[in-house]
């Protein structure tokens, strides 16, 4: 839900900004490259040193690459295969970076290696929430599951409690038990979202199946 009223608002928002980075000459491929490496960047470099504020800013600035190179292709009229592909693969490793670089203070100074280990399961539950519906689409199911925990509110609940968590550095008292409470709630989250995904797709196996078979017996 979340993914669907932000897509729509921020993509009118980005459009004169899309437009304006066609007439410049840049390309959506481009787009995608570098707000990918910019996430990375605000994410590995930041993050580990426990920066979250800034680290959170930077991320934030290069997140909507995602919303403006889709915007561009559309308004060139040149959404491809290769554009869907590209997109949605680089998606997995800026989330990756993200709590990568998480998972790299709390294993270094963060000194937790419990928030660490969260940490590492936010990372690969929520690669394996985008390999279920993937998977799923790919064996001609139409995965029609709208999970508790998606990227867009995986991505919007660590940053968010990331930027405010930086902000004892500038004097705010307890405000760094924000970042332990929004990993273990996207990682609940995420699990309960992979269980969702797993039997949807089981169901709607089984009822493809069926159908098959019934149409066989035809």
């Amino acid at each position: 839900m979340l993914n669907k009223y932000a897509r729509a608002f921020f993509t009118r928002v980005l459009t004169p900004f899309a437009a304006l980075l066609i007439r410049l000459g840049v390309s959506p491929d481009a787009v995608t490259l570098i707000g990918t490496g910019g996430v990375m960047a605000g994410a590995l470099v930041f993050y580990p040193q426990g920066e979250f504020f800034w680290g959170t800013v930077t991320i934030t600035l290069f997140v909507f690459s995602d919303l403006v190179d889709g915007n561009m292709a559309r308004q060139l009229g040149r959404s491809s295969r290769w554009g869907a592909f590209l997109d949605s693969t680089l998606d997995r490793v800026a989330d990756a970076a993200i709590f990568g670089g998480l998972a790299l203070w709390y294993a270094g100074r963060g000194d937790s290696l419990t928030l660490c280990a969260v940490t590492i399961f936010c990372l690969a539950s929520g690669q394996v929430v985008s390999y279920t519906k993937a998977r799923g689409e790919a064996i001609g199911l139409p995965v029609n599951v709208n999970g508790l925990v998606e990227r867009a509110e995986r991505l919007v609940i660590s940053l968010v409690a990331c930027g405010f968590s930086g902000l004892h550095k500038f004097g705010v008292p307890g405000i760094q038990i924000l970042l332990p409470i929004a990993l273990w709630i996207v990682a609940v989250g995420s699990l309960v979202t992979m269980v969702q995904r797993v039997v949807t797709v089981r169901r709607e196996a089984a009822e493809a199946d069926a159908a098959a078979s019934g149409g066989g017996a035809g």
